[in-house]
């Protein structure tokens, strides 16, 4: 019987082995950490957005690199719904289109999945961290010291660079560099940013930001986020990421709904001996959190109803740059796409498969994610299962 190793024991992993196991060949899954799934479980802690119920071309449109377009439209969100299903897991969509599973969290589904993959030849092997190859073997650390695994085909899956302590820390970048493989610089994605605050605004951290518009480089989010002690964070100004990343500005419209001639207008309403705060407060129905924004990166306010209507209208965020990569949600960089034929195979190694964050590829937060990682293990398992069976 050929033999298949799987290097990595995310989502990714988990699906290229589910495609090579239910193909009829034993596989071997090598996992870092002393159990699968960390990040997935993680990715639940606060409900698992498992996909998004939009259609094909508009979900695709989504991600930022063409190459991934075949995958997702083999395995994309109803693909993903009846793929969950057939785990015995029942889900419901949102308002948002997000598709979650009934119990949010992502532990029954892990379950089930092991479940599944345990009813094949599947053996799990965790704390292994691979190190490289030896020939045709794939070299590992583990707690009794060094082993090898040898294997017909191999797909790699181990993530990004964000996350380090669930297992996504990007070691394996160098060694993939070593194979001839290209490898781009890691760069945070879904990452929030870091502001050197005012003392005043210590008041307002752990606060929500919401009906508003973010605005950089030509899109929008109008996404809620959070001001932190060490920054802003949250899927409204993830959203932007690739345009903070490229270097354009970041501006809040605490008014969206308001024309700036209409927040001018209301503005320069009399407001005799009242406070500014509690002008903006009566006349535009700002909370402390937009207040405060406003405070901190446009003092001194204007008097001038006009100019202090563009200024609601267009807050300039100063910040310090994203946060750093082990915060992020997700990376983008990694193994380059020249690197990989069109079933995701090494050109500088035939036989051996990538899937997952290791590609260079990125996507907003949540069902995109989660999605893109579920199709491309799917790919690169099916892409090794032919090779295996021709």
């Amino acid at each position: 019987m050929s033999h298949a190793l799987i290097i990595g024991g995310g989502p990714a992993g988990l699906m290229a082995t589910q495609m090579l196991a239910e193909a009829g060949h034993a596989v071997t899954l090598a996992e870092a950490k002393p159990s699968l799934g960390r990040k997935f479980l993680m990715a639940g802690k606060s409900g698992l957005n498992l996909t998004m119920a939009e259609g094909l071309d508009a979900f695709i449109a989504r991600y930022n690199t063409p190459a991934l377009a075949p995958m997702v439209s083999a395995f994309g969100p109803e693909q993903v719904q009846a793929w969950a299903g057939s785990l015995g897991q029942e889900l419901f969509t949102g308002s948002t289109l997000r598709v979650f599973p009934k119990a949010m969290k992502s532990s029954p589904l892990l379950r089930a999945w092991l479940t599944h993959l345990g009813s094949m030849d599947v053996t799990v092997k965790t704390r292994h961290r691979w190190t490289g190859w030896q020939g045709q073997d794939a070299c590992f650390d583990t707690p009794d010291g060094p082993v090898t695994l040898p294997a017909d085909v191999t797909v790699l899956a181990m993530g990004g660079a964000s996350w380090a302590r669930l297992g996504s820390d990007g070691a394996w970048a160098p060694l993939l560099a070593q194979t001839g493989a290209p490898v781009t610089p890691f760069e945070p994605s879904n990452s929030g940013l870091s502001v050197d605050w005012s003392p005043h605004m210590a008041g307002q951290f752990g606060a929500p930001v919401k009906a508003g518009l973010l605005r950089a480089g030509g899109a929008e989010s109008r996404g809620e986020f959070v001001i932190t002690q060490k920054g802003l964070e949250g899927a409204g100004l993830y959203a932007l990421t690739p345009a903070i990343r490229r270097g354009a500005a970041l501006t809040f419209d605490a008014v969206p709904h308001w024309s700036r001639a209409e927040t001018a207008a209301k503005l320069a309403r009399p407001r005799g001996k009242e406070s500014l705060a509690n002008h903006l407060r009566k006349t535009l129905g700002l909370k402390p959190p937009q207040r405060a924004l406003l405070q901190e990166f446009a003092r001194p306010l204007p008097a001038d109803p006009n100019a202090l209507a563009k200024l609601v209208k267009a807050i300039p965020i100063a910040h310090a740059g994203l946060r750093p990569i082990d915060e992020a949600i997700s990376t983008t960089g990694g193994a380059a796409w020249e690197g990989v034929d069109d079933t995701l195979m090494l050109k500088a190694r035939p036989g051996t498969y990538l899937a997952g964050e290791m590609l260079d590829w990125d996507a907003p937060t949540g069902g995109y994610l989660i999605t893109a990682c579920l199709a491309t293990g799917r790919w690169a398992g099916l892409a090794a299962a032919a090779r295996l069976a021709g």
